[in-house]
Order: structure tokens, then C-alpha cells, then sequence
């Protein structure tokens, strides 16, 4: 199963390492879709077939927990996996994205640590990824 992906962080630089450390885990990925704030990815989610979001936190126009409160509030997306990739270090925000149905990744983070997620909250199997 190839993961089609939606990257989203308000830095074109933090999107494309998040890309690079994707493509560098072994994964099987299929189309990846970047987007700079929450309101660009909900609109991509509308027209894109998603598996996986990785979310930051700290943005403009829409920040990364109003997208996955709109996003839990829609029967649709209400079970997509979400990686929040940030580098918040309070507890009571990351809790918040814990509580919304979120996994919490620090940024900075290896292509290892990154993988080991999305494979135990995806269900993507090793043999899927060799």
C-alpha cells in the first residue's frame, strides 16, 4: 500500500526535509502533497485522496490544531493517522494534539524515528517496505 501523504508547515525548507526524511525512510509512498497552513490543507484533503498528514504546529492563517479540530469534527477524516512534527516542548499543547487523536514527533527527528511511526500508526507492514 503506497502512502499518499500531505506534508503541512508554514516553512518551504521544514517541508521539504520532512519530504527528503519520507523518501530516505523506505516507505512506500505514493503522491505527496505539501501545503504552508491548516485552511491549504484541509482544502487539499477535500480533493486528494490522503493516508497519512504530518502537521506542524505554529502557523499562520490556520495553525496546526484548529486543522485537526476541523479535522475530528469530520466524519470523513475523523480516523486519519496525523503526525504532529514540531518543536513545541509545552506539555499542555502537546496534550491537546495527544487528546485530538494525534502522535507527536520533535522536531528535529531521523528518517528511523519517523518510520517507526507511521508504520505503527498506518499498519504498513516491513515486508511492505522492503
Amino acid at each position: 500500500m503506497a502512502l499518499n501523504t500531505l506534508v503541512v508547515d508554514d516553512s518551504s525548507v521544514m517541508r521539504s526535509i520532512v519530504i527528503k526524511t519520507l523518501k530516505l525512510s523506505g516507505l512506500p509512498l505514493g503522491d505527496i502533497w505539501e501545503a504552508s497552513n491548516g485552511e491549504e490543507g484541509l482544502r487539499i484533503l477535500q480533493d486528494k485522496w490522503i493516508d497519512l498528514a504530518l502537521v506542524d504546529i505554529h502557523m499562520p492563517v490556520m495553525d496546526g490544531e484548529e486543522m485537526l479540530t476541523r479535522l475530528r469534527e469530520n466524519d470523513q477524516y475523523e480516523n486519519l493517522p496525523v503526525i504532529v512534527v514540531s518543536s513545541e516542548s509545552a506539555p499542555g499543547k502537546i496534550e491537546k494534539m495527544l487528546k485530538l487523536g494525534a502522535t507527536f514527533i520533535h522536531k528535529p527527528f531521523t528518517p528511523e524515528i519517523l518510520k517507526e511511526v507511521i508504520v505503527a500508526i498506518t499498519g504498513v507492514s516491513n515486508e511492505e517496505t522492503d
